[in-house]
């Protein structure tokens, strides 16, 4: 029996112990088979989470965000306390006691389920874990994820310290509302930072991890709110916070940015703009797509915030004076259904809905509530109602005329019913009285059909202070400043005149302008100017002041295209040119970005300039990893200067041109504004510049420039057609240009232009190009600045024809663009006709190549 006994145990023993064995070397061999292959844990050590790249003005303040994933990354030192134990109470109670899993905590989650039939269900999974699935693993629920989890989380234990390992966690857990991380959730629902969160507000952050959209603080309050009070017990039964503060704060609202409890953090940045959408289209190409919107940059853009806002002011100021002034009536095109028009609550909630333009200035989305017999009753977003309400009076709206359904347009409209219908969105500013600012009435506003850009820069550094792409951006991201190719017109002449000046040509030469026929594979090309008359001989000066046509096509005969295109190519304008005649008066198409960066050019004296929207980016680590400006200055290092004592700068820039060419250029182009073109431009520094206006009247253009900074705008259709026969660079760009450099010039001031070493001035009259004495006076003398050592010729000897023949009859000079007194005169042309040149001669009109494009 004993032995039999014996025999017995000492047979379950050797079971068991095989048993066991076998147990071992089962779960080893999992073990083995799953460890193998799986991703480095080494590489978190080194991990960087995607986070926002931000954009900051000069002033310091974030202007824009750009993330895929938003996160914002807190080292675990900057986390405060409370945010840590809520999470580590919710998700992982023994975290800085077990090895990467817990036995202990699987038996316990196991035992809750049980004991609660389901209703008690929490995960079993430790932070290490999760932060091993999250950035090595799939989310895949199956059995060989959790040993590999496990397998992979003991041994980044071994690695990593608890609090980086919990670093890791609280920065790269998804809580919802694509908030990545505790900082940027924390920010999404409560518009806070860490340190000013609450327990309850802390302890709601931690219900997300498992499920963010079952815990939506507006669709699922109730599951948050009872998910949060359990968080709270149990960072009270942990010790993290006491039992009166849980229930105390378990007892308060959920107060979020989602319930309209606190301002979204969104709202406090200033509408996305063409600038910031530009930086973020040039650095994604520098630095990648991934790096940008995941690399953490901090970027210091170069905008002008004041310069920003009045370029938008101005640009939009012109372009709805000529949508105006066509005055057909287009709307938002947007429409509310008139059912939810019963309540202002109703309405104003499917006002918030609708997508219309938001970012201009002055302007509000508002919905036509009812149509009287002369007014229509008005709902604006985010304006109160008062007793009487808001209305569109009937005189506000005769300016515009309806398009039927047959396409024909109706006649003016006499009342606001003939523009608009109940259930209308449209968009609304208020009209004030401009001696007192008092209101008048709500005026009817709508997005113009004709588009432009506008763009301004500082002219030594590049800097470009103010980008304004469109009407608005929220209405067309297309950047017409950077993306629009466009004909230039005139206002690409002095490149032509630039090409002249350093091939012998001064102010002083005369060229011919009379009429040109020249043979091309498309026909015979007869360029004109805008006048439709010419002038006979004529000095350089007066060619660019006034905008002759004919005498740039000479001038580019005479020199050769191929040097015109030598000159736009280095100054950048195009890439390559093409050498064909027409070019000199601007036909082929280049961005206002490019030519604005090449009048800087003119502006500095002849020096390479880049034009940028970034000073500096620097990366997550606060490495500086771009700066624009390459200049010297050995004297910024101090501490202080001695009195009166100025800065030293030294740049070291490419020359492009020669600083006495620039400065001729420059001061023929004074003459554009002080009596040619852009005569209409009036400002308390000296400014020069070039309008240009392409064929038909497609774009406008005017670029010009102080001594401190050049700006330039083009307006035109995105797909071209006429402006109409009065449109012009002088008449509808050179306001806006005025506009804008009153506010800049009061900012940044503007001196003469300098004067160059190497040159003495004389006296011409810039009608006949004949020297004067010194001591000449009266409205055709101008004094020209010539090189030293340079013997100038005046009057006939200096003709330039071009290889054009000129009629023997055409007058040898004529004086202004007034005409003679002596009425209309028959010249013979270089082709044998004859053509008529009137009494009455040109007007201040730009260019037309005489319809070649």
């Amino acid at each position: 029996m004993i032995r039999f006994v014996t025999s017995f145990f000492g047979a379950l023993f050797t079971f068991v112990t095989l048993g066991l064995f076998a147990v071992a070397l089962s779960i080893g061999a999992i073990l083995y088979i799953y460890s193998r292959d799986l991703p480095s844990h080494e590489s978190l050590a080194q991990y960087a989470p995607p986070t926002i790249s931000r954009i900051y003005s000069g002033e310091g303040r974030i202007i824009d965000e750009f993330a895929q994933e938003r996160r914002l990354f807190v080292p675990i030192e900057d986390i405060p306390p409370l945010v840590k134990d809520a999470f580590i109470a919710a998700e992982d109670k023994n975290f800085y006691q077990h090895h990467g899993y817990d036995v202990t905590g699987m038996a316990a989650a196991f035992r809750d389920a049980v004991i609660s039939r389901g209703q008690n269900l929490r995960g079993a999974s430790t932070i290490t874990q999760q932060v091993m699935k999250n950035f090595l693993l799939s989310g895949d629920r199956t059995g060989e994820r959790k040993v590999k989890e496990i397998i992979l989380a003991s041994r980044l234990e071994e690695t990593l310290s608890k609090d980086k390992i919990l670093e890791l966690y609280l920065n790269e857990i998804f809580l919802g509302q694509n908030s990545y991380g505790v900082a940027a959730a924390a920010q999404t629902y409560f518009n806070k930072p860490l340190t000013e969160l609450t327990p309850a507000e802390a302890a709601y952050l931690a219900t997300l991890p498992k499920a963010p959209s079952e815990m939506h603080p507006v669709r699922n309050k109730d599951r948050a709110l009872e998910r949060r009070a359990y968080v709270l017990n149990r960072m009270a039964e942990d010790g993290y916070i006491t039992a009166e503060v849980a229930a105390a704060e378990a007892a308060t609202p959920l107060l979020t940015v989602q319930n309209g409890d606190f301002p979204a953090f969104r709202q406090a940045l200033p509408p996305r703009s063409y600038f910031t959408d530009e930086i973020r289209r040039q650095l994604s190409g520098t630095f990648g797509e991934e790096e940008f919107f995941g690399g953490g940059l901090s970027i210091r853009a170069t905008v002008d915030s004041e310069l920003q806002a009045q370029a938008a002011k101005a640009l939009q100021a012109g372009l709805e004076k000529y949508d105006r002034g066509i005055g057909v009536w287009r709307g938002t095109g947007k429409t509310i259904d008139p059912a939810k028009l019963g309540s202002q609550a109703d309405w104003r909630a499917a006002l918030a809905e609708t997508e219309v333009p938001r970012d201009i200035v002055g302007w509000y989305p508002a919905v036509v509530l009812e149509v009287g017999e002369s007014s229509a009753r008005i709902g604006i977003e985010g304006v109160e109602e008062d007793e009487d309400g808001h209305f569109i009076p009937a005189d506000d709206v005769t300016w515009a005329r309806k398009r039927l359904a047959d396409g024909k347009l109706g006649p003016k409209a006499k009342r606001a019913g003939d523009l608009v219908e109940v259930g209308d969105v449209v968009l609304v500013r208020a009209v004030t009285n401009d001696d007192d600012g008092s209101f008048v009435r709500w005026s009817l506003r709508q997005v113009p059909e004709i588009e432009g850009a506008f763009m301004a820069m500082d002219v030594n550094t590049g800097r470009v202070l103010a980008m304004q792409g469109g009407f608005s951006y929220q209405s067309s991201v297309y950047n017409r400043t950077t993306q629009a190719q466009r004909q230039p017109g005139s206002s690409f002449k002095p490149f032509v005149y630039a090409a002249a000046l350093d091939s012998g040509f001064t102010p002083a030469t005369i060229v011919v302008d009379a009429p040109i026929e020249v043979n091309t594979p498309q026909g015979l090309w007869r360029p004109k100017n805008a006048s439709n008359k010419f002038y006979g001989p004529t000095p350089l000066r007066t060619g660019i002041e006034q905008s002759r046509n004919l005498m740039t096509v000479r001038i580019a005969q005479e020199i050769g295209m191929e040097t015109v295109a030598a000159y736009a190519e280095r100054f950048g304008v195009y890439n390559p040119m093409k050498p064909f005649l027409a070019n000199a008066l601007g036909a082929q198409e280049t961005t206002l970005f490019k030519m604005v960066a090449a009048y800087a050019m003119f502006a500095n004296g002849g020096e390479r300039v880049e034009p940028t929207l970034v000073d500096r980016v620097q990366d997550r680590f606060g490495r500086t990893i771009y700066r624009h400006d390459a200049r010297e200055c050995e004297d910024c290092q101090l501490a202080s200067l001695d009195a009166g004592a100025g800065l030293d700068i030294i740049s070291r820039r490419e020359r492009v041109m020669d600083p006495i060419t620039a400065y001729q250029l420059t001061s023929m182009m004074e003459g554009v504004v002080q009596r040619g073109t852009a005569a209409s431009i009036k400002l308390p520094v000296p400014v020069a510049g070039k309008t240009g206006t392409t064929n038909d009247a497609k774009d406008v253009w005017f670029i010009g420039f102080t001594s401190n900074i050049v700006a330039g705008c083009y307006i035109g259709f995105d797909q071209p057609r006429s402006l109409g026969d009065r449109a012009s660079g002088g008449g509808m760009c050179a306001p806006v240009f005025q506009s804008f450099m009153k506010t800049a010039i009061k900012k940044y001031g503007g001196t003469e232009f300098r004067v160059p070493p190497g040159g003495y001035f004389l006296k011409i009259d810039r009608f006949t190009g004949a020297r004067l004495s010194d001591d000449a006076s009266g409205a055709n003398v101008v004094a020209e600045y010539f090189r030293e050592g340079e013997e100038p010729v005046f009057g006939a000897a200096a003709l330039v024809d071009g290889g054009f023949a000129m009629g023997s009859n055409l007058p040898l000079y004529a004086y202004g663009e007034g005409g003679s007194d002596e009425g209309d005169m028959s010249v013979t042309t270089s082709t044998g006709e004859t053509a008529v040149i009137p009494k009455n001669k040109a007007s201040y009109g730009t260019i037309s190549s005489g319809g070649l494009y």
